[in-house]
């Protein structure tokens, strides 16, 4: 095993099969004369990301915009861990939509954590989806081999 960490790209296939086995993430938005980065739990619908949210500074900045969505896993024993970023375009889903388009976001089944209203469905439309992994080198041992006689 090497001393050395590596980054690791990760293939969208599996960047996909990670955002499947996650539900928080952080949305990005452009609002209020900065960017703000919200955490939110979310849905896949296949490879569009699915977002409940009240209504507000997120909701306002969100949809038709571009937007960043990123989803990570970080195991600080090992220093390991990866980080998955989607670029798209948000929309919020409403009645004007196909009735099919409306169901299937319906059925990804999500129920918000905050609490409030979240009557509000967001549909974000990859564009682009990347993936890093860093994967750690050797690692020192549990125990210093000093602490015995």
């Amino acid at each position: 095993m090497s001393s050395e960490t590596a980054l690791q790209e990760i293939p969208v296939d599996e960047c996909y099969r990670l955002l499947a086995s996650s539900e928080i993430g952080r949305l990005a938005v452009n609002a209020e004369h900065h960017p703000l980065v919200f955490p939110v739990n979310y849905a896949m619908d296949g490879t569009t990301v699915v977002i409940r949210t009240s209504p507000g500074t997120k909701l306002a900045a969100a949809d038709h915009a571009n937007v960043t969505f990123e989803v990570d896993e970080i195991d600080r024993r090992t220093r390991s861990g990866w980080s998955v970023l989607v670029r798209g375009v948000a929309e919020e889903v409403g009645p004007e939509h196909r009735a099919d388009l409306v169901a299937r976001t319906h059925a990804t089944g999500l129920q918000p954590w905050a609490p409030g209203e979240h009557g509000h469905w967001l549909r974000l439309i990859p564009t682009a989806v990347t993936g890093r992994r860093i994967v750690p080198g050797e690692l020192p041992p549990a125990v210093d081999p000093r602490a015995y006689l």
